[in-house]
């Protein structure tokens, strides 16, 4: 829970757990004899282990303390505020989103039956004390659950987003690995039956020996000309073709995405694609946007390609793409600058014509 959905929820989550403890202590509060200084003990007590647990602390914390609390506050306070009854109806709503599976829903039952034992041996009223209990746990769970769910979903979303550019790159790097295999395979094979037979025949027919080299020579000059040509091929990209895929995986990560292009081709246009393809990781990786604006201009002798997008990190740094796009522009002479301005980020990758 580090970034601000998060933060803000398990805010939340402290404040309704607060809030099921200010009845129990007003409760403890008008006791007039010295029991109220323990019923104040098991509050506290109640309140840091619902601190640490939310903060990743081990869940059974949390259930000692409330056990602990029973003897403590239970017996202190008046008889008609039903002191212990809100901390097992706090006890009752968080268990549901705290735990997992079946065992969830059978804590809260468990929390309101606790109630309702500790309402008898306390005033023999055991009917107010359940009810107390199941009404301040449904309107916890009411409260946090949705926010909750919701919270896991957009968790889903981004460890989707990532997902989806981590299976994009793994695809183009396989179809590389395949072309390479294919252009390679049967040339080194052949390369290599041809130097061993150069190397046999170099005794008893120097002629064809040599003959059988120079071959060699020459095919592996091919296959050297042929990975040129599909390494040139792998990095030149259409520019068009690829801001259409880029707004298309961003709108279906739920991203808004506004493109505007001028024409750009040849060595230019596969520069800028290349800046594209990281400016889109970048968006999937590492922010929560909203939005992104991708802005393709000619002007004074340069194209200029625009990457805005909301939803940064604060953490954000850049990395290694940022790093490799500014070493290939710096190449054909161009550059490639980033600016953050509160939660939104700014590429900018300049090309000379």
């Amino acid at each position: 829970m580090n970034d601000l959905p998060h933060t803000a929820l398990r805010g939340a989550l402290h404040l309704l757990w607060v809030s099921s403890l200010i009845v129990p202590l007003v409760s403890v509060l008008r006791e007039p004899s010295a029991l109220r200084w323990l019923g104040v003990l098991g509050l506290l007590v109640v309140a840091v282990a619902f601190a640490v647990t939310l903060r990743g602390g081990p869940l059974w914390v949390l259930v000692a303390a409330v056990a602990l609390s029973i003897p403590l506050v239970a017996p202190v306070g008046p008889d008609e505020l039903s002191t212990w009854a809100w901390i097992g109806g706090a006890a009752a709503g968080f268990a549901p989103l705290l735990l997992t599976g079946p065992w969830r829903w059978l804590a809260a039952i468990g929390g309101v039956v606790l109630s309702g034992l500790v309402g008898f041996f306390v005033t023999r009223d055991h009917t107010t004390y359940q009810m107390i209990a199941a009404s301040v746990g449904a309107a916890i769970i009411a409260t946090a659950g949705l926010p909750m769910w919701f919270a896991g979903l957009l968790g889903q979303a981004r460890a989707g987003r990532e997902a989806q550019a981590e299976l994009a790159v793994s695809e183009e790097r396989l179809r590389f690995a395949r072309d390479v295999h294919d252009l390679l395979g049967h040339r080194l094979t052949v390369i290599a039956l041809k130097a061993e037979l150069a190397g046999r025949l170099a005794t008893s027919d120097p002629e064809r020996s040599s003959a059988e080299a120079f071959e060699a020579q020459r095919l592996a000059s091919s296959a050297l000309e042929e990975v040129r040509d599909a390494v040139h091929g792998y990095r030149a990209v259409d520019l068009s073709d690829q801001l259409e895929a880029v707004r298309n995986v961003l709108q279906e990560a739920g991203i808004r995405c506004t493109v505007t292009s001028a024409e750009v081709g040849g060595e230019h246009a596969t520069q800028l694609a290349l800046a594209l393809r990281e400016a889109c990781t970048n968006v999937l990786r590492h922010s929560h946007a909203t939005w992104c604006m991708i802005d393709v201009a000619l002007a004074d002798a340069e194209v200029r390609l625009t990457v805005t997008n909301d939803g940064t990190e604060k953490d954000f740094v850049l990395g290694n793409g940022i790093r490799g796009v500014r070493e290939r522009l710096a190449a054909v002479g161009g550059q490639a600058t980033a600016e953050k301005s509160g939660d939104v980020f700014t590429l900018q990758v300049v090309v000379p014509t």
